[in-house]
């Protein structure tokens, strides 16, 4: 499958944006609590296709380059459940955003993979990971996704949604 060098462009863009988001805060991008800048980036991939593989391989890098490694389970499970909300948005995106005209609701509903997804995933695998030989019960794991859950909320409603706003309103780029 031959890619366009835009489309190439972009996605890079986009991978090494998450890097430089993430890994100068690793302190609070890491852990329990996952404040990740980076995430407000997962709205573009309701804007391009080419945000798909750019935010993979960004959370992909910044997971494997994280100076507090959690090892091979959060390397890819992480970066999978940023590639399944990525292709989640980009596909919902193409549903809901069918003219100019875009409610809140839907640019929310658009969105909302980007918290769900990396709630659930993140939230169920990282107790086991860091919980320093106690065992992990399902309260252990409910507060971890409920967590994940509002931390990705903040980023992604509180700093993506404004982001994809003033994107969609500068017509940098032709977006629903």
């Amino acid at each position: 499958m031959k890619k366009s060098p835009l489309f190439l462009t972009q996605a890079a863009v986009i991978a090494a944006a998450y890097v430089v988001l993430t890994l100068p805060f690793a302190q609070f991008a890491f852990g329990m609590i996952q404040f990740r800048l980076a995430e407000a980036l997962t709205v573009l991939a309701a804007m391009t296709p080419a945000a798909i593989p750019g935010l993979f391989l960004g959370c992909l890098l910044a997971n494997t380059l994280n100076p507090m490694s959690l090892g091979p389970v959060d390397i890819i499970l992480g970066s999978l459940a940023t590639l399944i909300s990525a292709v989640v948005t980009w596909k919902l995106s193409r549903v809901l955003v069918k003219d100019s005209t875009l409610n809140a609701a839907r640019q929310m509903l658009v969105i909302f993979p980007g918290v769900i997804f990396n709630a659930l995933i993140v939230g169920t695998y990282l107790p086991f990971l860091l919980s320093e030989g106690e065992p992990v019960t399902a309260a252990m794991i409910a507060s971890f996704v409920g967590w994940i859950f509002l931390s990705q909320t903040v980023v992604i409603y509180l700093i993506g949604w404004p982001l994809w706003t003033g994107l969609r309103r500068t017509k940098i780029v032709r977006i629903p």
